[in-house]
């Protein structure tokens, strides 16, 4: 006897069209497909609800109808171009509801480049696709702290700028999903940390609950080499940058010799309403100034300290997750369009289903 076929409705958040400048909610639809629950044994597919989808401002850059992100090879998997109407893929924690590989279960918990929507099937060879350990940490965490931002946190910290107990460490967009993470590792490490941020709250963030030794709204700023300058009297040792454009000019103007910069992100440049980045190259040559672009893929070899680390910090509340959390489908929209205008404080998070 044959099988009924379950059949559900499967909906997700789409793109209309590409989007070349700043997104909108209108920029998005909701698409309904059928999607069957009958998985073939032995196919490798598996069929994930989403629980928690991450929400990122680099993902623009795969909406837009050219990017020169969506032209390097080593990274083609991540940052090929998303037509009008397909699936948009994201860091995400689900729980596995049918399977046709043996090594994932109905009811594991998996994270993985999830899609945006309420199910995803995911097919063999996809990239980071895992059964997911919550290690008794909530499962936002997972997306977030114990995911890219905090990975790309600790990698451009100690990997890239290796930084020292003692330096003096600048970090922009330091109430972001990164640079709050960023922050936090660095003071943990032993460094003077300064933090930009764009609204008066978030500033009082990361003075207070976050550490921070000072911060400042940059928006309040008309010069802001001369602010850099009275916040390190004696200069930058170590920049974390997720913001490029007039901030990184600032950054180079006060480094100190053989400053570093981790380059993780450049969301001022993301929509090309704000000025391109041109630092001064004279300063970089005769100060000896590193500045590296990376990806978190670039060390996964240190994932498993990364994750050690993070996770005694939480536990031992050393550090804080903020997390600005959104419920249901519907917001994605609306909570990718606010990152572009600072209206997140800490990891944006769209909350899909309840475990």
């Amino acid at each position: 006897m044959m099988e009924e076929a379950l059949i559900i409705t499967n909906r997700s958040i789409v793109i209309k069209t590409h989007i070349n400048g700043f997104p909108k909610e209108t920029d998005f639809e909701l698409k309904s497909e059928a999607l069957s629950l009958n998985v073939e044994p032995g196919s490798g597919h598996v069929i994930v609800k989403n629980l928690y989808l991450s929400i990122d401002p680099a993902q623009l850059n795969r909406m837009k109808s050219y990017s020169t992100s969506q032209s390097h090879h080593s990274i083609q998997a991540a940052a090929a171009a998303i037509a009008p109407g397909s699936e948009i893929r994201g860091h995400g924690v689900g729980k596995v509801v049918a399977s046709g590989d043996p090594e994932f279960q109905e009811g594991d918990l998996v994270a993985g480049e999830l899609t945006w929507g309420e199910y995803c099937l995911m097919k063999p060879g996809v990239f980071y696709f895992r059964k997911l350990d919550s290690m008794g940490l909530p499962l936002s965490c997972h997306v977030g702290t114990l995911a890219y931002g905090g990975m790309t946190a600790y990698a451009g910290l100690f990997e890239v700028c290796k930084v020292k107990k003692g330096e003096k460490v600048f970090v922009s967009a330091a109430a972001g999903s990164v640079g709050h993470i960023a922050g936090q590792l660095a003071k943990l490490h032993g460094c003077y940390v300064v933090g930009s941020a764009g609204t008066t709250e978030k500033v009082e963030l990361l003075k207070g609950k976050l550490g921070f030794d000072d911060a400042f709204n940059y928006k309040e700023e008309a010069d802001l080499k001369a602010t850099l300058r009275k916040h390190f009297p004696h200069g930058i040792d170590v920049y974390f940058d997720s913001v490029g454009g007039e901030m990184l000019e600032a950054a180079v103007a006060n480094m100190n010799l053989f400053g570093r910069v981790a380059a993780c992100g450049a969301i001022s440049e993301y929509t090309g309403s704000g000025r391109k980045a041109a630092p001064d190259m004279v300063e970089v040559i005769y100060r000896r100034i590193q500045i590296q672009g990376f990806l978190c893929p670039d060390f996964l070899s240190v994932h498993s300290d990364f994750i050690s680390a993070t996770c005694d910090h939480l536990r031992s509340e050393k550090m804080v997750s903020v997390e600005d959390i959104s419920t249901g489908l519907e917001s994605i929209p609306s909570s990718f369009a606010g990152l572009f205008h600072g209206s997140n404080i800490g990891k944006t998070i769209v909350q899909i289903a309840v475990e």
